[in-house]
């Protein structure tokens, strides 16, 4: 498994879509633009950050695996709407041009560029008290925080 990334702007420029979820029946997917990639516990890992307000965050608790997917540039407006939009309130997936598919673990994207499929080692609720209070003012001034998952990679699919 290799993976040659810009690791410091693949999510925060380029977004990627989280998924997680048991079935086709029963998943979400949301935007990311927050993460880490690299080596936990001796593990090729990555880390992602989920609001308590997330669709997804129910569905990061409740699952087992969780699929990292990067597109190309082309693919960003779907990335938009798929950020901007709740699978609460309907399919928002058929708003864009983008195809769920059925993984061995987890659900991926026909149009996905590269698929890190990840088994979830950790999940942590941030504490907003260890903090400094300007990055609590700027980024959680509603109190919606982030819960942190620590996935490890266990598949790349590449197109």
């Amino acid at each position: 498994m290799e993976l040659n990334v810009d690791i410091f702007s693949v999510l925060d420029k380029g977004w990627a879509l989280l998924t997680a979820g048991d079935s086709m029946a029963h998943f979400n997917t949301m935007t990311v633009s927050w993460g880490m990639m690299g080596t936990f516990w001796g593990k090729p890992a990555a880390t992602v950050y989920v609001r308590d307000s997330r669709y997804t965050m129910e569905f990061m608790k409740d699952s087992q695996y969780f699929t990292l997917t990067m597109f190309d540039e082309d693919k960003k407006p779907d990335l938009g709407i798929l950020g901007a939009r709740s699978g609460r309130d309907g399919d928002k997936i058929a708003a864009t041009s983008l195809h769920a598919k059925k993984l061995e673990h987890g659900v991926g994207f026909e149009e996905a560029k590269v698929t890190l499929v990840l088994k979830k080692l950790y999940m942590q609720r941030m504490d907003m008290d260890a903090m400094p209070k300007e990055i609590v003012d700027q980024f959680y001034p509603t109190g919606d925080n982030h819960n942190m998952f620590i996935g490890e990679v266990v598949d790349i699919i590449r197109r």
